[in-house]
């Protein structure tokens, strides 16, 4: 079995790793490039195998740097099944059009502001072609085996992380090679913890948190702190938030620090069309995750759900303290970049980065203390107080993932790390070598390995 490394790797998004076995081709996720420009510009670039000729997809989960490049898969020329979790099939319907018309409308607005170099400005695929992604979709439930082809055989695995995420699990004979996928923490407040490991022979597992520790801090309480201060100098608090988890994530939050009173009854917003539906979906797969009926219907009715574009406008016009959660979650693109621009300049506000920021991103810009970032090619200048809550991250941080590496019944014979950067990964490396005494690889981008 060969496994190339086309995406993910010095990186933590784009993921892409081709599995190919007795001619048979199999693509684990299937992810857009953010942050820096140089990766952006790669998902422009025809992919390093040929989309007609793989046989299937699996997805570990529906976040854009592992899903978000399914559409353009299908746009050219892919026609065979992409299996995933029936919840990760939910969320991906709601998740890939909304991606897909986030780039229509940024393209748009480009052309009509004449922002772009290339005229006209166009997105990477369309709605359409979301929509013809969707109906490759297959449902595996976890715990279910699977044939997909040319003698491999999925099962699927619960990951924590978000609704849905799953681990997989790739038996071709007596070789079983096992992706984390993102793993959640096992203390995560919504999301059930990630199963133990049952078969692998190989392990290729994330390390987008492997050279740190999630800090200990109380997040909801210091999020009750930022809202606090920021009402009492009459300010609005802007959330930039992914739409799948993380908005979740910070509506429970708010919900709980209102429920006890922690926080002044001012009004929340949330402008995400695509995080309205997810908050929706949560309702549906209550099994998947922690929150108790009373608990997910208060986190989806304690904000005022924005769904159109002359709403999310009118949030930029408000004079009174509020709390908008809006995506994107790392501040790439979506209507969270209209809020910074307007709102972003008044010392009042309060700009709130809940998770972890790629590099290259204005997320990752800001938090780092840079005060102008660019907007729809404008230099905006940010004077509202920046506010980092690293400890709200999904992911698993450094001890972590060992702890649930060291779960294996037996010691694989590979251990190779992707999704991270490079001072993560390595670090995540030693570690695995010096505390499990385990031989751990960090591949880099194209790099292909043969198991057995």
């Amino acid at each position: 079995m060969k496994l190339d490394f086309l995406g993910a790797a010095g990186t933590v998004t784009g993921s892409k790793t081709l599995v190919t076995h007795e001619g048979k081709q199999l693509l684990v996720d299937c992810g857009l490039f953010q942050g820096y420009k140089n990766l952006r510009a790669m998902n422009w670039e025809p992919f390093p195998f040929d989309p007609t000729k793989l046989d299937a997809v699996v997805l570990t989960h529906a976040h854009l740097d592992h899903a978000g490049a399914l559409p353009l898969l299908v746009k050219r020329g892919f026609r065979g099944p992409v299996f995933a979790t029936p919840s990760t099939i939910d969320v991906c319907r709601v998740l890939l059009p909304d991606s897909a018309r986030i780039q229509e409308e940024d393209a748009e607005y480009a052309n009509r502001h004449k922002l772009s170099k290339h005229q006209p400005a166009l997105p990477l695929y369309s709605e359409e072609d979301a929509q013809r992604a969707l109906r490759r979709l297959e449902p595996l439930p976890l715990e279910q085996p699977g044939d997909v082809t040319g003698g491999m055989q999925l099962r699927l695995r619960q990951a924590g992380h978000i609704l849905g995420a799953s681990s997989v699990e790739l038996t071709t004979g007596d070789t079983t090679v096992l992706f984390s996928g993102d793993l959640g923490r096992p203390d995560d407040r919504i999301m059930r913890a990630p199963l133990p490991i049952a078969r692998a022979d190989h392990v290729v597992i994330e390390s987008t948190y492997g050279d740190r520790l999630h800090d200990m801090q109380d997040v909801e309480a210091a999020l009750g702190e930022v809202i606090r201060r920021t009402a009492a100098r009459g300010g609005i608090v802007v959330v930039p938030a992914f739409a799948v988890g993380r908005a979740q994530a910070l509506l429970y939050a708010i919900y709980r620090l209102k429920t006890r009173a922690a926080i002044p009854d001012l009004p929340v917003f949330l402008n995400s069309p695509m995080a309205i539906d997810m908050t929706e979906i949560y309702h549906r797969h209550r099994a998947e995750h922690r929150l108790s009926v009373e608990e997910c219907s208060g986190m989806c009715q304690v904000a005022e759900m924005t769904r159109t574009v002359e709403e999310s406008r009118a949030l930029n016009a408000l004079r009174y303290p509020a709390v908008i959660v809006s995506a994107s979650g790392m501040a790439t693109g979506g209507r969270v970049l209209h809020h910074l621009k307007a709102l972003g300049p008044d010392r009042r506000n309060t700009i709130v980065f809940a998770g972890y920021q790629a590099g290259g991103t204005r997320g990752a810009h800001l938090v780092a203390g840079e005060r102008r970032i660019r907007i729809h090619g404008e230099d905006v200048t940010i004077n509202a107080e920046v506010v980092s809550l690293p400890g709200m991250s999904a992911h698993a941080d450094a001890e972590q993932l060992v702890q649930w590496l060291a779960t294996a019944p037996q010691r694989p014979r590979g251990i190779y790390l992707n999704h991270g950067e490079p001072g993560p990964a390595d670090a995540l490396r030693q570690r695995i070598e010096r505390e499990l005494g385990w031989l751990a690889t960090v591949p880099w981008l194209g790099q292909s390995v043969e198991v057995a």
